[in-house]
């Protein structure tokens, strides 16, 4: 395996390609150390799992985004994965979409542009929304920055975050390795992994560091091998179907 990797890169044009992805890849991760600055992150944190917290806790493990951050890039690039989602439907109701989808390339060139379009729009309204989040109780700007042009500047930095993140997918696509938007999503759920992974794991352990009982701890050793063997099975259960021929 590893001369095969060492063949990989004695390759000029693929050690290029592959130092560009990783390159593209790092700018998307720093790019979540990039906060705005008028937020205030104890509103968001307050409350552990409960309230707002709790709920932008579970949407970004879901959606491989970073809201809780504040960060430029906190949407992630859901927004896009969302747009598209809604114009692959759209195609099979709406006439004008079916017939764009059988006119071949320029056909999907022209449904890219606007699912771009809508992208943006979905930026817009999400990034407003969870700044102006005054409405659900708890506000997210500092209350000298909680005026109408900072969170239009919030806004607008969020969105051109998004579409920046759209622009790194199509640039792996075209001069690196793999589904661009593919990768930044496996790299986000990786980034969290350890984190979300350790935080879950801790509630199984004891204080002096051992394993809890059955019906112990916040969760119990009882759902801690109900997880596992969930796990190999689905890992058994794909393995299986990807394997499968058809008889």
């Amino acid at each position: 395996m590893f001369s095969k990797l060492i063949t990989v890169f004695r390759v000029p044009e693929l050690r290029r390609k592959i130092f560009l992805t990783l390159g593209l890849l790092a700018v998307y991760r720093m790019g979540f150390s990039i906060t705005l600055p008028f937020i205030d992150h104890s509103a968001i944190n307050s409350g552990g799992g409960d309230g707002l917290g709790g709920m932008l806790q579970m949407v970004q493990v879901f959606s491989a985004s970073n809201i809780t951050s504040g960060s430029i890039f906190g949407l992630g690039i859901m927004p896009y994965i969302t747009a598209s989602i809604v114009f692959q439907l759209l195609g099979t109701v709406y006439p004008p979409l079916e017939a764009l989808q059988k006119e071949g390339e320029s056909g999907r060139r022209k449904i890219n542009e606007y699912t771009r379009y809508a992208t943006v729009l979905i930026c817009m309204l999400q990034s407003f929304f969870l700044l102006n989040s005054g409405a659900m109780g708890q506000e997210l700007i500092l209350a000298e920055y909680n005026t109408w042009p900072w969170l239009i500047m919030g806004t607008l930095v969020m969105t051109t975050g998004t579409v920046f993140l759209m622009w790194i997918g199509e640039q792996i696509d075209e001069y690196g390795i793999g589904n661009g938007i593919s990768l930044l999503i496996m790299a986000g759920i990786l980034a969290r992994l350890p984190l979300t992974a350790g935080n879950y794991l801790s509630g199984f352990m004891t204080e002096d560091g051992g394993l809890v009982g059955i019906g112990q701890g916040t969760h119990g050793i009882e759902r801690l091998l109900v997880l596992a063997a969930l796990f190999v099975s689905v890992i058994w259960g794909v393995v299986f179907i990807t394997q499968g021929q058809r008889v």
